[in-house]
């Protein structure tokens, strides 16, 4: 290897070597966003001081809040803090599994199923309407005897830590929809109830049973709850919707119910 040396000689025209830490703040609060948000929390703000300044930056979360499409420009006054606004939209989706029957009544327990117990049909329906969310399809249907339906959701295997529900409070949205059959009278309920870790009911969101009478529109309706300044130490959450036809008639001419949801987030998504 004639004229090799392993000697390093520096040239002022030669780069330095440099580390991710020596960047400038703002090339790495774009580098740090990029990685997804457990990883931020569970290991980049453990590596260095630095990086533990920079992931607790306000501008990184709202560059990641604005990667992924939560970022609203008229949001910059009402957000106290951004790292627990993008944890929340990140996490927002709807908490009700098979809301649409489309598999069969998976999920759900059948907390009454008299008359001729509950069924599951295809949108319209004899004597129905089709809903105006081209995605459903289908829609659960009550008898002449009781049928009320349940799913307790566990907010904590859904990503909500306890010290989350209790200091931050984020908003609990509950969504139902209801019809009936154009030729026979029913009637729907609906129960929400947060429940403590002893399932204690915290607070409670139980309407006036709504009563339809024969021959009406058989338009779909929205039912529509938001829980907020709850009480501390939510740990879950249980849905009941139901009812019965008003004319005893053998068969589903009951309440129809479709598309049910509980979201937590902020309401501004």
């Amino acid at each position: 290897a004639r004229g090799f040396s392993t000697a390093y000689s520096y040239s002022p025209s030669r780069p330095v070597m440099t580390t991710i830490c020596d960047l400038p703040e703002d090339v790495l609060v774009e580098l740090l966003s990029l990685l997804p948000a457990q990883d931020l929390i569970r290991a980049c703000r453990l590596v260095c001081t630095q990086w533990r300044y920079v992931v607790d930056l306000t501008t990184l979360w709202k560059r990641k809040c604005q990667r992924e499409g939560f970022y609203i420009q008229n949001l910059d006054r009402s957000v106290s803090d951004w790292k627990i606004f993008y944890l929340l939209c990140n996490l927002k989706r709807n908490l009700i599994k098979n809301p649409c029957a489309e598999e069969n009544f998976q999920h759900w327990k059948l907390d009454n199923n008299d008359g001729d117990k509950w069924k599951i049909e295809d949108l319209p329906g004899t004597h129905g309407k089709d809903m105006l969310d081209p995605k459903v399809h289908k829609y659960f249907v009550t008898s002449y005897g009781p049928c009320f339906k349940s799913q307790l959701i566990t907010l904590q295997k859904e990503g909500y830590w306890n010290q989350l529900m209790d200091e931050k409070r984020p908003e609990i949205v509950v969504k139902d929809w209801y019809a009936a059959r154009f030729d026979c009278g029913c009637r729907y309920e609906l129960t929400v109830r947060l429940l403590s870790e002893d399932y204690i009911v915290l607070e409670e969101f139980h309407p006036e049973p709504v009563v339809i009478e024969q021959w009406n529109d058989a338009t779909w309706r929205e039912i529509s709850h938001t829980f907020q300044n709850y009480p501390a130490g939510v740990r879950y959450i249980w849905f009941q919707h139901g009812g019965q036809d008003t004319q005893f008639w053998a068969g589903w001419y009951g309440i129809r119910v479709t598309n049910s949801s509980i979201t937590i987030g902020p309401l501004t998504l």
